[in-house]
């Protein structure tokens, strides 16, 4: 009985202590603001887009991105402009990223 009682009281304070253990993860700000220009392909969201060229994948990406309103969001403007590829992938993105985030 003494010793039912200690693993008792020993698992007890063996979950509890868990708890105090790990050091709290902060949340991460989605308003932090976005580094200047392209961003490298490390830090990019990523989609599966296999098979579509890459102007459209990262006009998707961008789109996408603006849609949700996280840091990755952009429009390069002057891409939108000349590159259809870019913009078709933009406006593909946008579209369907703000019908699933309402």
């Amino acid at each position: 009985m003494r010793f039912k009682r200690f693993v008792v009281i020993s698992s007890a304070l063996f979950i509890s202590s868990g708890c105090t253990l790990v050091a709290p993860i902060k949340p991460s700000s989605e308003y932090e603001a976005r580094p200047e220009g392209s961003l490298p392909p490390s830090t990019r969201p990523t989609y599966n887009l296999s098979g579509y060229p890459a102007a459209t994948r990262e006009g998707y990406i961008d789109g996408c991105e603006t849609a949700k309103k996280t840091r990755y969001g952009q429009k390069d403007e002057a891409r939108y402009a000349s590159d259809g590829q870019y913009q078709m992938g933009w406006n593909d993105g946008f579209d369907l990223c703000q019908i699933r985030n309402k």
